[in-house]
């Protein structure tokens, strides 16, 4: 509808049906109804889910930065302060952090807005999007916090601190699997949506 509505001079917009008085967008949204409505709740749903797994992803990762690995000293210093695994343990936790509340902060913006035919257009697919991509990275960082962490207390050698960290990307990778599809989808839409560029269409024209 948005490419047709682009190529078809303004005033035609505005015109109405003989029979039943209503605009060809009115017409659009009355017969579409049904999808609209699949697409709300779809979201939603999807929302709903997200915010419960970044919000528990969000409570694991601050309760670790309160239970240092290895403890503290008698000064209350970590014990391992100086060790390069516990500065990625920290920033990676402190990221994690940041990343699935701003995950959160994303879905409930989808959840709380009206969630009308316009928003799908643009504001709900780039919303959710970004949710997805927080949300990923989210994860990535909360695995790298728990791998950092392990390899503090337990000290394995380099051949296991390979294998944990590429079993802790396992998860990562599937979360990864299981929404690229819908971002493809949501990112094609979008620039279908956009449509072609300013010159492409004065190339048509002529």
């Amino acid at each position: 509808m948005q490419r047709v509505k682009k190529i078809m001079p303004r005033h035609y917009v505005m015109h109405r049906d003989e029979i039943k008085k209503i605009t060809a967008s009115d017409l659009f949204d009355l017969t579409h109804e049904d999808q609209l409505r699949k697409a709300q709740e779809w979201i939603k749903e999807t929302a709903q889910a997200c915010s419960v797994l970044a919000i528990l992803i969000a409570t694991v990762v601050f309760t670790a930065a309160f239970t240092i690995p290895g403890g503290n000293n008698e000064k209350g210093f970590p014990h391992f302060l100086r060790s390069p695994l516990f500065y990625v343990f920290t920033v990676t936790d402190v990221a994690s952090l940041s990343f699935s509340l701003s995950s959160v902060v994303m879905f409930l913006s989808i959840l709380t807005s009206p969630r009308e035919s316009s928003d799908f257009l643009s504001d709900l697919p780039s919303k959710l999007t970004t949710g997805f991509i927080l949300l990923f990275f989210s994860v990535l960082t909360s695995m790298i916090t728990f791998s950092a962490s392990l390899l503090l207390i337990i000290r394995l050698g380099k051949k296991w601190t390979a294998t944990l960290y590429a079993a802790a990307i396992f998860p990562v990778v599937i979360l990864a699997l299981m929404e690229f599809p819908v971002y493809t989808n949501f990112a094609a839409n979008f620039k279908d949506y956009l449509g072609p560029s300013k010159k492409k269409k004065r190339t048509h024209w002529r």
